[in-house]
């Protein structure tokens, strides 16, 4: 069993087994801030801070028996109905985390528990569907002051490799990002969170418009044997000479959006641009001719 759902398990267990999925989430999350390696990452939500990974492993244990998905008019709740001998053996540390969080927010009414983390942790709350009736007007200026705006348009590019989908959210909203164009000629992933939909779905849940335009992308038989740079600048100038020109006006359509939006990614898998075709897509778009937009690459750790 991965030790994250172990985590989840046992946080279930010492609140009674009874959890509102709204609750369940506030306390991951403010157990996560007490870990030296947080076992879940989060983005700000319509609720507020929230993991796609901890929502996705309550689905699959729910498909396993161990926990059951209850839809209520109000919201969903979370009850375990098993705790298997293998949930066992967390860190001394996180069984202590737990036991904080049950000291400290075991009896705290779900609002305020809401509220808590949305003063705490304002940036989380920069999406929330719930702030403008918990919160004054006072902690409403800090949510409001963690969003990134900016006037200048602008084309990026991200891989989503090495990070989680939490992380790549993160890195598109305080880049101010409002359409993400996936240039993958396939958008499957086996690493979850980067398949067409669930990413679809993370990003318009936050704000940001999907685009997929397989157009531009590179079949994957292509990126077999890529060893070196130099393999990877050789299958990329056939790219510029075949694909690219074939599929001209797909890259116009990206270039309106960009006009049209403002601020705008590129994305595929690799982490280093130079190593993937959405660096030749951007310089394409880069030499187009009365652009107002800069080039950046979001680079993991960075930007």
């Amino acid at each position: 069993m991965y030790y994250r759902r172990k985590i989840i398990l046992n946080l279930l267990d010492r609140f009674d087994g009874n959890l509102t999925a709204k609750r369940f989430q506030k306390l991951l999350f403010l157990l996560t801030r007490r870990q030296e390696k947080k076992a879940f990452d989060f983005v700000p939500y319509k609720y507020g801070c929230y993991s796609f990974q901890a929502s996705q492993d309550l689905h699959t244990m729910a498909t396993q028996g161990l926990l059951q998905i209850i839809e209520k008019p109000g919201g969903s709740e979370i009850a375990l109905k098993s705790m298997p001998s293998e949930a066992s053996g967390l860190t001394l540390m996180d069984s202590a985390i737990i036991d904080r969080l049950l000291d400290n927010y075991g009896a705290l009414p779900q609002d305020e528990l809401i509220k808590y983390t949305y003063i705490k942790y304002p940036f989380y709350a920069i999406r929330s569907v719930l702030a403008n009736d918990l919160l004054s007007p006072e902690e409403l200026s800090r949510v409001h002051a963690q969003e990134r705006h900016f006037d200048e348009p602008a084309l990026f590019t991200i891989g989503y490799e090495g990070l989680s989908l939490e992380k790549y959210i993160n890195k598109l909203l305080i880049n101010d990002v409002r359409v993400l164009c996936d240039v993958r000629k396939n958008a499957y992933s086996q690493k979850y969170g980067f398949t067409k939909g669930t990413l679809k779905m993370a990003c318009e849940g936050v704000g940001i418009k999907y685009v997929h335009v397989p157009q531009l992308g590179i079949e994957s038989e292509e990126r077999q044997e890529l060893n070196t740079q130099a393999d990877y600048d050789r299958l990329f100038e056939r790219y510029e000479a075949t694909t690219l020109k074939t599929n001209w006006e797909y890259l116009l359509q990206v270039r309106e959006i960009i006009h049209d939006n403002g601020r705008v990614a590129l994305t595929c898998f690799e982490a280093d641009p130079r190593q993937c075709h959405r660096s030749r897509v951007a310089k394409a778009l880069m030499a187009l001719q009365d652009r107002d937009y800069k080039l950046t690459h979001i680079l993991n750790g960075i930007n």
